[in-house]
Parts: structure tokens; C-alpha cells; sequence
């Protein structure tokens, strides 16, 4: 099917309800106070190491699942290289999922990230200092025939969907922003 298939079923007003469904609705969401928000975030991704990372530039998109670090209140993901850097090279724009499993209704959770990625300079103290905080032997990588590149993703907008976030008086949805 091609896109503009889909498109011409549906009238302006009706793509822009279903594009705007989360955001029309943020002006009588029930907002979690900021540091709670903030705490359940970095906890939750914190407690997780396996994203989805989405880049894309110029009609090229790529979806890749990779492990990943979180401290300082950023994502560190190593990584050998890649498509996923043909458009982090050329658009540091990027998005990440984190969820749990599915595990039936009313059991969602999930963050999904907006940042700006660059790639670290291998062996640089902010490399080193990753590395170590993930545990990972500097002596290790500095053995590798080719070297880990690390691509750090700073976040600028993070939107969390939990069902349990009803238990308490908030909305399901609850968003952060830089």
C-alpha cells in the first residue's frame, strides 16, 4: 500500500485528530509533580538496558534494538556501528523506546525519548567514564581490532505511558521536558 493511499481515506481534520490524540488532551491531564516524574524516570529506564533507537535523515529511516547505559541523566549506548549512524551522522534528532513486555489491558508501560545524539570520541574521559560505569574493561575495548563507537543521547522531551500511574490520581500519560 502506498502511503498516500492510506492519506486520501481520511480528510485533513480526521489526520490531524489522530496525529494531535495525546497532545489536545494535555491541558486537563492530571500531572504528577516534577520530581515524582522525574524520579519514576530515571528509574525506570535505570532499571531497563535494551531500547529501540530510531534514526533517520533525507527519506532514510532505521529502527535498531541495542543495549544501552543510563546515568547522568543521559542513554550511552555502545555500539560496533552501522545504518543507525547513516542518519544519527547526518540528523542528531533521534528517538528511543524503553517498555516492559506487554502483559494485557491496563497493564502499559513505557517511556518513549526525544534527544539530540552525538557520537563520543573513543577513549576520551567521558568515554572512559562510561565504559566504566557499565562496567565495561577500558583495557578490553582498547584491545578491539576496531573501536566501540558510543553514541551518548541527551534528552529533550520524554513521555512515560503507565497504567499505574491511574492507582494514584495521574494520568496514564505524563511527559518531561528539557
Amino acid at each position: 500500500m502506498e502511503a498516500n493511499e492510506t492519506d486520501e481515506q481520511f480528510t485533513a481534520e480526521q489526520r490531524q485528530a489522530a496525529v494531535g490524540y495525546w497532545t489536545a488532551r494535555e491541558p486537563e491531564a492530571k500531572r504528577m509533580p516534577a520530581d515524582e516524574l522525574a524520579a519514576y524516570i530515571r528509574s525506570f529506564l535505570g532499571s531497563h538496558n535494551t531500547c529501540a533507537l530510531a534514526t533517520g535523515t533525507d527519506g532514510y529511516v532505521r529502527c535498531t534494538p541495542v543495549e544501552y547505559g543510563f546515568h547522568d541523566d543521559a542513554l550511552w549506548i555502545f555500539t560496533e556501528g552501522g545504518q543507525k549512524l547513516h542518519g544519527l551522522l547526518a540528523n542528531p534528532q533521534v528517538s528511543v523506546a524503553v517498555f516492559d513486555p506487554y502483559a494485557g489491558f491496563g497493564t502499559t508501560n513505557g517511556v518513549q525519548v526525544q534527544g539530540l545524539a552525538r557520537l563520543v570520541a573513543p577513549f576520551c574521559e567521558e568515554y572512559v567514564a562510561h565504559a566504566k560505569a557499565q562496567g565495561v574493561p577500558v583495557e578490553a575495548l582498547r584491545k578491539l581490532a576496531s573501536p566501540m563507537h558510543l553514541v551518548k543521547v541527551t534528552p529533550t522531551r520524554i513521555d512515560v505511558l503507565s497504567s499505574g500511574f491511574k492507582k494514584n490520581g495521574y494520568s496514564a500519560r505524563q511527559w518531561w521536558e528539557a
